[in-house]
């Protein structure tokens, strides 16, 4: 039963028929009208929007009535759920995005309707009821109606088995992945999200190809995190200890924000991310450049990329600015005092214990919150960590070239 619910009412959903003809349409659209372009992240999201828009009085036709028969039981909350983005809610761009958007515009709507109900009956009955000089004395209400009772008991259960029907259908099908998915590795940590491929690389966004379903497999090394994709309508927790995992058909290339959606700390608010749909066989070369980055780049470049995509970023300044954990500036060859009252020198091996075990020792003054890496960077990386951190000296400039601002670090192309 579920696996039929998944597959044979929903199948385009899973890429085994087709997708609504509005969506499609859309996705070439907008694939002709990027060509070649790579420009940044902020036109891409421009030229996405300015595009979407201009699809959308395209989608009210013939493809809106043909995904209204596809699925019957909610045909008349899918024009709302498929004409685009609203006040509410942002452009839907997931095969599954629709399950959600019709819902929340039944329940809408149909919250709309009683609300108005109730204050008009009770602007009129305050009205025809109002005490007069005429009438003194109020008129016997009836005690009981039989009829009017079944009729305000029926109608709301019909409702409720309403949206639940359309919520069950619904979550069956945006919980039940297809079998050929494409898998994903999800960590999020205070306060940043890892996406581990295959191949075993390790980017800080999400990059996703447009022409198959990508199912996540996500934890957490700490607290309860939540990935939320809002374009997706996708939204699931990643808890310390186990897995869980979700699921989603991307239909349109672009970027679209990324957020936790679970409050875990002092900079929740900036664990933010991007989902890069890649446009048909773009995916597979970016994932080969970015999983083959350091073979190009000098220790310090690609160490400047692991600071940032490892999540050092969120609590290791490069100015002497203090944060969660100390400075990576002048870092390097400097004595370092512990809270256990005891000193080193910061060199090499100091390094490189406090990345794999960082509560071997805990610096004096700073809280034991950073999670070990130990089997997950393997030496080439440590070392390009290392010779980062001693560019940032000032004693040690001429061991190591210095780089330049951390956030212009050279990456693969992540063009869509």
């Amino acid at each position: 039963m579920r696996r039929r619910l998944a597959t044979d009412r929903y199948s385009y959903s899973h890429g085994q028929g087709t997708l609504p003809a509005a969506m499609k349409r859309e996705a070439l659209s907008h694939n002709d009208t990027r060509g070649g372009d790579t420009r940044g992240g902020a036109d891409r999201r421009a030229a996405s929007a300015a595009q979407a828009a201009r699809a959308v009085p395209a989608s009210r036709g013939s493809e809106a009535c043909d995904l209204r028969r596809q699925t019957g039981l909610f045909a008349w909350g899918l024009p709302l759920a498929q004409a685009g983005g609203s006040f509410w809610l942002p452009d839907p761009a997931s095969t599954t995005a629709h399950y959600t958007d019709y819902l929340f515009y039944a329940i809408f709507y149909i919250s709309a309707f009683f609300f108005a109900l109730i204050v008009v009956l009770m602007t009129v009955f305050l009205i025809l009821y109002r005490r007069r000089d005429s009438r003194s004395k109020a008129d016997k209400a009836p005690s009981h109606s039989t009829v009017l009772e079944l009729f305000w008991t029926f109608v709301p259960v019909c409702i409720v088995i309403y949206i639940f029907a359309a919520g069950f259908i619904g979550y069956m099908e945006m919980r039940t992945a297809p079998p050929d998915a494409y898998e994903i590795r999800v960590t999020g940590q205070k306060w940043k999200w890892f996406f581990t491929y295959p191949t075993g690389y390790v980017d800080e966004n999400l990059h996703v190809p447009i022409d198959r379903p990508v199912r996540l497999v996500m934890t957490s090394r700490d607290v309860i995190h939540s990935l939320f994709i809002p374009a997706f309508r996708l939204k699931m927790d990643l808890v310390p200890g186990r897995y869980t995992s979700t699921w989603f058909h991307a239909v349109r290339p672009g970027e679209y924000p990324l957020l936790c959606a679970e409050y875990c700390g002092d900079n929740h608010s900036s664990m933010l991310a991007e989902v890069v749909v890649h446009e048909p066989g773009r995916f597979e070369k970016w994932l080969e450049e970015a999983s083959n980055f350091m073979k190009n780049l000098s220790p310090v470049e690609a160490g400047r990329i692991l600071y940032q995509r490892q999540g050092c970023a969120q609590c290791h300044s490069l100015d002497g600015t203090r944060k969660v954990g100390p400075s990576f500036k002048n870092a390097y060859g400097e004595p370092v005092r512990f809270a256990d009252g005891t000193t080193a020198v910061a060199d090499e091996n100091y390094l490189r214990e406090s990345i794999l075990v960082p509560d071997a020792k805990i610096v004096a003054g700073y809280p034991p919150q950073m999670p070990p890496y130990q089997g997950l960077l393997d030496e080439d990386k440590i070392a390009a960590l290392i010779a980062f951190i001693k560019s940032l000296s000032d004693a040690h400039a001429d061991e190591a070239t210095p780089p330049a601002d951390a956030d212009e670090a050279p990456a693969p192309d992540a063009s869509p």
